[in-house]
């Protein structure tokens, strides 16, 4: 029994000790209690996060303010009064289909006080009627100035003046990593800002057209990848940093539901600029070429051909008389910058070269047996030579309500079809054809049974031409088309 008390006693004296040294060390440390309850509610507190200087946060509010009145809201019209034709409908029940109207809507973004607009070529491609809508409700009517279907670009221009207008910014400079803002009208809904970063540049997710309707000329496609929302509606719209100067333009997305889930990409804004410089000066893009064909370098290729690096782009053919092979570049050299900016992919290389006319000059730097070599090059045109390519003769009379802008074929197009000769829509406005449905790339060969072999043949078929027409031809494609339409 004693031993059970002394027990006790001991538990008791230890237990007080315990306790008065853990109070004694609660009131040096400042706490008034180390319990812990497992159902006890926790302590609220306001939302806000103090662990962070905001002083290096990104502002857009300037940026935004700057942006969002240079932004228009473009409304498209397209009457296809005329599909393909059928005979068999017209014998039993005469020409009674009425026209079919569709409306679309994308942005565009002012560049200049004096009305000019730049936006997509597939906002507008087709369109008999096309409405800009600025930020502060006027409307007006747009003229298209002229398009590019290689780069998805078209400039339009109203008729005011003292606009707001959005700067050119320089998409070289762009880091990936960097803030941007998407401004545009998305599913109609006007002046939307909405934020990103750069996820990538150089991106080519082949959205253009290769099939050559573009008068066979390869389409540019390097697009500066965000993950600022873009959704329908933001096509032509602006991409702009900061500093809120415009450094793309947004033309499409990554999408499996055909709305926004984390991939947006734009048309860096110094194509836009040559681009546009091109349309307003000559009528038509100047693009200029180098006369190769290359391809990107990975790992097994660089095995391959026994390459040491992977950067650059390799040149596996070289154009006879082109501006490659004049400059002295060779088969199997690697492109590694253009004009001082490093190029790692054929997109961003096509890029570059995009930026120049013919007959500019540049430095192209080339990797030669482990050495590199930096080799002036001329470069030249589509015909491989220095001159500007001027802007094909629109037709007068009937022939220019047409909407058209028609090209004479080549030796090799006339094999490739398979047919005896023709003309090629390499521009469609808006017009006859554009509102029979007609597309770009299409290639007449006969208008009213009369056979077209070249731009004379047309000329004389439509010129004064009133009533109905017969158009028949053939797509780049293989697929052979009717059309009927009147004039």
């Amino acid at each position: 029994m004693k031993k059970i008390i002394s027990s006790v006693c001991i538990g008791l004296v230890g237990g007080a000790f315990a306790l008065v040294g853990n109070y004694y060390i609660n009131q040096s440390s400042g706490n008034t209690s180390l319990s812990y309850n497992p159902y006890a509610a926790p302590p609220a507190q306001l939302a806000s996060y103090h662990g962070a200087s905001v002083a290096n946060a990104p502002d857009f509010v300037a940026s935004a303010e700057k942006s969002l009145n240079a932004v228009v809201h473009i409304k498209t019209i397209v009457e296809n009064k005329n599909l393909a034709y059928d005979p068999f409908q017209e014998l039993f029940f005469g020409r009674q289909r009425q026209p079919n109207v569709m409306q679309g809507s994308g942005s565009g973004v002012i560049i200049s006080n004096d009305g000019y607009i730049v936006t997509n070529n597939h906002v507008v491609a087709g369109a008999t009627k096309i409405e800009v809508v600025l930020n502060d409700k006027r409307s007006y009517t747009g003229e298209v100035i002229g398009t590019d279907p290689t780069t998805d670009l078209a400039l339009l221009k109203i008729r005011e003046k003292e606009l707001p207008y959005i700067a050119y910014g320089n998409s070289d400079g762009v880091k990936v990593g960097e803030w941007v803002l998407a401004v545009g009208n998305p599913f109609n809904l006007n002046s939307t800002v909405t934020a990103g970063i750069v996820s990538a540049k150089g991106r080519n997710i082949n959205i253009l057209d290769h099939s050559g309707a573009a008068g066979s000329l390869a389409p540019i496609e390097s697009f500066i990848q965000t993950d600022a929302a873009v959704n329908p509606g933001n096509s032509g719209g602006a991409l702009v940093d900061t500093n809120g100067d415009l450094v793309g333009i947004n033309t499409a997305i990554a999408s499996n539901n055909g709305s926004y889930q984390g991939y947006s990409f734009a048309i860096p804004v110094n194509i836009v600029k040559k681009v546009v410089a091109d349309l307003v000066e000559y009528g038509n893009v100047q693009r200029a070429f180098m006369g190769l064909s290359i391809q990107d370098i990975d790992s097994r290729f660089a095995a391959e051909k026994q390459l040491k690096h992977l950067k650059g782009v390799y040149i596996n053919g070289i154009t006879a008389n082109g501006a490659a092979e004049e400059a002295g570049i060779k088969q199997g050299d690697v492109v590694t910058t253009v004009e001082g900016v490093a190029v790692g992919s054929t997109s961003e290389f096509l890029e570059q070269i995009g930026k120049y006319r013919p007959s500019d000059k540049i430095n192209v730097t080339v990797m030669r047996n482990e050495k590199e070599v930096i080799i002036p090059v001329v470069l030249k045109n589509k015909d491989n030579t220095t001159g500007i390519i001027k802007k094909p003769e629109v037709m007068r009379a009937s022939v220019n309500s047409l909407g058209a802008v028609f090209e004479e074929l080549s030796p090799e197009d006339i094999s490739r079809y398979n047919i005896s000769g023709g003309v090629r829509i390499s521009k469609l406005e808006p017009g006859k054809l554009a509102g029979a449905s007609i597309k770009e790339g299409f290639i007449i060969t006969s208008v009213d049974k009369k056979k077209i072999n070249g731009l004379k043949d047309i000329k004389d078929v439509l010129e004064n031409k009133t009533g109905g027409v017969l158009i028949e031809g053939v797509y780049p494609n293989g697929i052979r088309a009717y059309y009927a339409l009147g004039l």
